[in-house]
């Protein structure tokens, strides 16, 4: 083996170390959040019989997740790469989502295909389920809305934010946070879990004030901030038929829509910077929009009093752009004009470097300033430079070319997605129209559902939408890039090792 060869070994020992100590700490955590359910053993003892469908779990994630953080832990602080931290995000959402499978295997008996999909539903904050509700007991219950709430925040947020210095901004723009709202990574970090907390905080408060009981506030209210949707009832947030219970979960879905440097510069009073920003534009001319057409077209003809005709159509148009998946009715006698508005808002989806799904409501902005620009250089002379400024927080940045083309890729991959999926769900016997809205919600990670999703669905449909949900929350690239570097690294880590065993045998 050459110097060069054993040069490049070494460092990606050295780099791979420091990914498995990082790897380690998002384990560990996870498996505290697993104990999170034995916090309802004294009120409901007659569930301790399943402690350990959570403590073993729990158990295997925070000593191995310990291990690993120990044994590899670097002299000091690594600031990672976007690509390691792909790595690191691949292999911790992997491991976790395996682990929080166990419950509902152990508990509710269901099959892995079955378990991994809730698990994925969950940490993913899609909301769509293949449990019966009705026959869960609260540990369960509990737990899926916990996934959500940690998922919704992410791993990579959990994990500097508690036990890792300055690493860089690697991790946390591999899982889809890449705006920070201060300097320091560890702060910015910590600030998001304080704005995120306050928000299910105040929601577990306003759910209680409207008459929730406590267990239905916080499981609904760690649900709605997180953009998750996983219900205890069957009804969804419709069960309780209320305008309060109904304006304080759009209250918290619009929060959880917003992107945390949106959000961080709204609770310092800065709505200068908050207006000008580009996805609340679109937003507040989308779903007015969006409600009053479902109102007038959909909604009008099928709920008599009006009242809950609007209702119904404000609730539903918010619960599918923010991605959250709550619902207030079914849409089996909805008419195919309602039916495609839902598909729409679920494919735009909600705030970037926000806890919702979808396209991303800046990307389609983006999409739309495009068209602006283009139309707006024809009539401008040839040799004229075109800026094309937009505004991100606080700041007033000039568009690039390669941005440009990145956005017109993820658009075009995600779309491209979008079709393979749906055709995956008309090939199993559904038809287009169900098909269509049913894989949008996947893919955005949404949680609205016509009825395809069930515990009855073929294993190929779950399966599909189990990729969908993972390839959405993580966005396509995230997961490319992990599973490049990680093919490519071993690749060069056992060529050189093969050459070194060659040349010694001469």
């Amino acid at each position: 083996m050459n110097k060069e060869s054993l040069r490049e070994k070494h460092f990606l020992r050295f780099r791979y170390r420091a990914m498995l100590s990082y790897t380690g700490a998002i384990l560990a955590i996870c498996g505290m959040l697993m104990l999170t359910p034995l916090l309802l053993l004294p009120a409901n003892p007659g569930e301790l019989a399943h402690i350990w469908a959570f403590v073993t779990p729990a158990a295997v994630l925070l000593v191995g997740g310990m291990m690993l953080s120990r044994i590899f832990q670097p002299p000091e602080p690594i600031g990672l790469n976007v690509q390691e931290g792909g790595v690191i995000v691949l292999l911790s959402w992997i491991t976790v989502i395996a682990f929080s499978a166990w419950p509902f295997v152990s508990i509710l008996g269901l099959d892995a295909t079955r378990a991994v999909f809730e698990s994925v539903s969950g940490w993913t904050t899609t909301g769509l389920s293949v449990v019966d509700v009705t026959q869960a007991g609260k540990m369960v219950l509990l737990w899926r809305s916990t996934m959500q709430l940690a998922g919704g925040a992410g791993l990579a947020i959990l994990m500097m934010s508690a036990v890792i210095g300055p690493v860089g901004a690697g991790v946390s723009s591999a899982e889809g946070r890449a705006d920070q709202l201060v300097p320091h990574v560890r702060q910015s970090a910590r600030l998001v879990l304080v704005i995120y907390g306050g928000y299910a905080t105040a929601g577990v408060i306003a759910y209680r004030l409207a008459g929730m009981s406590l267990f239905d506030a916080v499981t609904h209210s760690f649900a709605a901030v997180s953009t998750g949707g996983f219900s205890t009832r069957v009804e969804s947030i419709g069960f309780w038929d209320s305008a309060a219970v109904e304006s304080i979960t759009i209250a918290l879905m619009i929060l959880g829509n917003l992107s945390f440097v949106t959000a961080w510069l709204f609770l310092r009073g800065k709505m200068r910077w908050v207006i000008r920003n580009g996805e609340i534009r679109l937003m507040t001319v989308l779903l007015p929009l969006a409600a009053a057409a479902v109102f007038v077209i959909t909604c009008r003809g099928l709920y008599p009093q009006l009242g809950k005709s609007v209702r119904v159509a404000i609730f539903e148009s918010v619960s599918a752009l923010t991605t959250t998946g709550f619902s207030t009715v079914s849409y089996g006698d909805w008419n195919s004009f309602g039916v495609f508005v839902m598909i729409l808002l679920m494919l735009i989806g909600g705030g970037a470097c926000s806890t919702a799904g979808g396209i991303k409501q800046f990307r389609v902005y983006m999409l739309w300033k495009i068209v602006s620009w283009e139309l707006h250089s024809v009539f401008l002379p040839s040799k004229a430079v075109l800026e094309r400024p937009v505004w991100e927080g606080e700041r007033r940045i000039f568009v690039s070319d390669s941005r440009l083309s990145q956005i017109c890729a993820y658009v075009f991959l995600y779309l491209t997605t979008y079709c393979l999926g749906t055709l995956i769900l008309c090939a199993s016997g559904f038809s287009v129209q169900d098909s269509l809205f049913e894989f949008a919600s996947a893919l955005g990670t949404v949680g609205l559902s016509v009825g395809i999703t069930s515990a009855e669905a073929p294993d190929t449909v779950l399966w599909a939408e189990t990729a969908a949900m993972f390839l959405g929350r993580l966005e396509f690239v995230v997961v490319l890039m992990g599973v490049l570097k990680l093919s490519g690294d071993l690749r060069r880590m056992f060529s050189s090792a093969n050459r070194s065993g060659h040349a010694k045998r001469y």
